[in-house]
């Protein structure tokens, strides 16, 4: 099979001004920060890409400085925050002042996109949301009758990515990856993404045991430590006092633009 491996910086180039960016992971575990850390310098040397709605099941620090960098116009995620490090700063900030779209969802709405993208059809039908004023915040999200019982149903228009990416252990050449027992949706986003990017803390020939396997992947990029300061399990716990320091100096752009600017400099010395 072909040899998947790439850059960080070409694999940053992949994504496009006014796309669909997924991020896998969960909260504050297995997060690509690696590659957000390179697309934020990118950002700040170019100024592309923008326009980009980040798609997440929870978003977490590397969504927040997406947000504080102005490359998100738009999100879709059921969850964003630090867990016990509190909220996230930025994403708060702009949301409070209407700065960004919120798509308003649910793990089941997401859920069914998810499903109905997979499924290669345009909605997945569900009784989520039934008897709730959801679907009055989302005029996208409809009814249809099941032909079978005459149920009324919410459907689940499906839901898709322009890219993809997902911080693993270990990977191989051709593309397979292992993710271990924490996988999210993971498994599920790289069949709903039309690229699909795999950073992977190890890169070995060939893995026998694979959670992603090769044929949905594009390219893979060795990131040894690229969940940092979030965890990846067993490799490495997540980085409290990181996160901490994060929550206390970052408040507004100001001290988003100081944070980020040292930040970038610490892992860039030269």
């Amino acid at each position: 099979m072909k040899d998947k491996i790439i850059t960080m910086t070409e694999a940053v180039d992949m994504v496009s001004s006014g796309g669909t960016l997924a991020l896998g992971g969960m909260t504050l575990y297995r997060r690509p920060m690696a590659f957000v850390r390179a697309l934020l310098a990118r950002g700040q040397k170019t100024g592309e890409p923008n326009d980009l709605t980040l798609l997440a099941f929870t978003a977490g620090m590397e969504s927040d400085m997406l947000v504080g960098a102005g490359m998100i116009s738009r999100v879709r995620t059921c969850y964003f925050g630090l867990e016990i490090f509190g909220l996230a700063p930025m994403y708060t900030y702009h949301a409070n002042r209407g700065e960004i779209e919120i798509i308003e969802e649910t793990e089941a709405s997401l859920a069914y996109g998810l499903r109905a993208q997979v499924a290669g059809v345009g909605f997945m039908p569900g009784r989520a949301w039934i008897g709730t004023d959801l679907p009055a915040l989302r005029p996208d999200v409809r009814t249809v009758i099941d032909p079978y019982s005459g149920e009324e149903l919410i459907a689940f228009p499906a839901i898709r990515a322009d890219v993809a990416v997902i911080h693993v252990p270990v990977a191989d050449h051709d593309g397979n990856a292992f993710i271990g027992v924490n996988k999210g949706i993971d498994v599920e986003l790289p069949a709903i993404a039309e690229t699909v990017i795999i950073t992977a803390e190890e890169v070995v020939p060939q893995l026998s045991k694979a959670d992603v396997v090769a044929p949905f992947v594009t390219a893979v990029v060795h990131a040894p430590g690229g969940a940092a300061p979030s965890s990846c399990h067993p490799l490495y716990a997540l980085d409290g006092l990181a996160l901490l320091s994060y929550t206390d100096q970052v408040s507004d752009p100001d001290s988003f633009k100081k944070y980020l600017d040292d930040w970038l400099d610490e892992q860039n010395p030269n």
